[in-house]
């Protein structure tokens, strides 16, 4: 169980993006997983820009295929350099940001009891 000091890395990619033709977003999230990562989660963007690109709104990047995605994931600093080498070669010249964090000790998770009301 993780704690303590952790990495969190972002990965931001458009929804349209492929990776030996199958979704790159849900390929990141298979490979991390299969790397024995402790956490993931993809989030989408409403909107976003890029240096090149001025602002553009889900509504207008979804006709065009590239709304915006990013892939969360915390672990380890031994764990993050172990796969941080074939993110790039995924992701190419996509950014990925890297954040050193503190964790708060995490509680078990099993689900919470039943409530009625």
């Amino acid at each position: 169980m993780l704690s303590g000091k952790v990495w969190r890395v972002r990965i931001h990619v458009n929804a349209a993006d492929e990776w030996h033709g199958k979704p790159v977003h849900l390929e990141i999230l298979r490979y991390l997983q299969k790397q024995g990562c402790a956490r993931g989660t993809i989030l989408h963007g409403v909107a976003g820009f890029t240096e090149a690109a001025g602002v553009v709104t889900t509504s207008l990047v979804e006709a065009r295929g590239k709304r915006p995605l990013v892939i969360e994931f915390i672990d380890s600093r031994d764990a993050v350099e172990r796969v941080r080498p074939h993110l790039r070669e995924i992701v190419g010249n996509r950014l990925i940001t890297f954040e050193n964090l503190e964790l708060s000790p995490l509680r078990d998770e099993s689900p919470p009891p039943e409530t009625r009301v």
